[in-house]
């Protein structure tokens, strides 16, 4: 991959680009639905394809394609050399260069501070009928927990194994590999009330690392657990949101500190660089080389090194994330934070691993903290109710009360309402519990104590 790699960034410098770029990715991703103890689907696809970046003066062109033959990339190179001769000028147009502060190249790539074991080679091994019968697993410990899981909405695993090799004339180059599958299901709970619902995932490199009988649990107890939920009333209280939940406030906070977001007016932590936006109890950072992250790689995407960036340290904010482009409009330097969807778009500011540090308390310790107020264990609509600008949400949310600081009754169908620098502010405690969450981009945080928040119910 990185020969093609090589030969493309040769092919765009004749065709007439002063700066070339190559990118070449492979993928292949399963996926397997079950439901009612059968399969209900399972899919699974491959792709590979290389995308040029190529630069005319402050001009860049793209083109991208899967025929990787010499005639194929000598055609692919020509196509985004034309793409940059009628592009418009660009101010901020031009190459990445190679970080002279960190290691680049092929030797360097499994160096001192770069990830280990980002591949797990047996994934390839685990045939269909395997992973059905995980699936399966899933749903069946999550049936056997108790009577009253009536049902399972659907039980899910899905993979991903990745290849990438990147060059470019600048000399930056590269290559490295990753692994990640991930298993998760919607128990249902009933009761006379009705019936609720319950989240159980689990992820790892390969399908060995997962757990289906503490999957199943998890989403059982949870489904259980809102048996007879009813509204709260409503008032300003505290609430401490569990994993999930601020993993979910978390990679929202990711995006706002996108250079990119900040840029273009999107964000409402523009201009608050050096400012206190937090509790004192949080410390939020992006990780791109945290060996079990499931964003972490040797270098972005587009062969910047990645790195350990600060957000949040001791109330304040510390930087934005930025890739080259978003760092030379902002005067600043990239943090390694380029990120692509694959071969046929070009990188863009993106978040790696988002990491919330893990504080001294337990769960149950947060909860005496709190003394009364809610637990929220799932919100609904958080993407499309929070204003990207100012940052303020109201959103749909359920969980549990907290009385004495204890677990009380469940709660449901009330919704939490603030805006996402004051939220950060009023964290006053972190719990222990730290846990990797897939659904909010990579995500790792315990649960969060916030000292006040609106809760409207009944």
């Amino acid at each position: 991959m990185i020969e093609a790699a090589r030969r493309a960034v040769e092919a765009a410098r004749k065709a007439g680009a002063g700066e070339a770029e190559a990118y070449l990715a492979e993928d292949s991703g399963r996926e397997v639905r079950v439901h009612g103890g059968a399969v209900e689907s399972l899919t699974a696809a491959t792709q590979r394809g290389l995308g040029i970046r190529a630069w005319i003066g402050k001009r860049v062109g793209y083109a991208y394609g899967t025929d990787l033959s010499a005639s194929g990339i000598a055609s692919l190179a020509e196509r985004a050399a034309e793409a940059a001769r009628i592009a418009d000028e660009d101010e901020f147009a031009g190459a990445p260069s190679p970080d002279p502060g960190a290691p680049v190249g092929l030797s360097d790539m499994g160096g001192e501070g770069a990830p280990d074991g980002l591949s797990d080679p047996t994934i390839g091994e685990w045939s269909t009928g395997q992973l059905a019968e995980l699936a399966l697993e899933i749903e069946r410990a999550a049936l056997g927990a108790d009577a009253r899981i009536v049902g399972v909405e659907q039980a899910v695993y899905a993979d991903s194994s990745e290849r990438v090799a990147i060059a470019s004339s600048t000399g930056i180059e590269g290559e490295y590999s990753s692994s990640s599958c991930y298993g998760y299901l919607q128990a249902l709970a009933e009761s006379a009330g009705g019936r609720e619902t319950g989240l159980g995932f689990g992820l790892g490199r390969g399908p060995a690392a997962l757990e289906p009988a503490t999957i199943g649990l998890e989403g059982a107890e949870r489904a259980l657990a809102m048996i007879g939920a009813e509204k709260p009333a409503s008032r300003a209280c505290p609430v401490v949101l569990d994993p999930t939940v601020a993993a979910s406030f978390i990679g929202l906070i990711g995006r706002g500190l996108s250079a990119g977001a900040v840029q273009r007016g999107r964000s409402p932590f523009a201009g608050r660089v050096g400012e206190e936006v937090a509790g004192k109890a949080l410390t939020l950072y992006d990780d791109g080389l945290d060996p079990e992250g499931f964003a972490s790689s040797p270098f972005d995407g587009e062969g910047v090194p990645r790195r350990r960036t600060p957000l949040v340290e001791a109330k304040t904010l510390r930087t934005y994330l930025f890739d080259t482009y978003a760092a030379r409009r902002g005067d600043a330097s990239s943090t390694g934070n380029a990120s692509r969807a694959g071969y046929r778009s070009q990188p863009s500011v993106s978040t790696s691993n988002l990491i919330v540090s893990p504080g001294s308390l337990g769960f149950k310790e947060l909860l005496a903290e709190a003394a009364e107020g809610v637990v929220v264990t799932d919100v609904a609509g958080l993407h499309s109710g929070v204003n990207p600008v100012s940052g303020v949400f109201s959103v749909g949310a359920s969980g549990r009360a907290i009385r004495d600081g204890e677990l009380a009754e469940p709660l449901r169908e009330f919704t939490i309402a603030s805006d996402l620098v004051s939220m950060l502010r009023a964290v006053s405690a972190v719990g222990t519990d730290a846990r990797w969450v897939p659904f909010s981009g990579s995500v790792k945080t315990p649960s969060l104590l916030i000292g006040e928040m609106t809760v409207a119910g009944s």
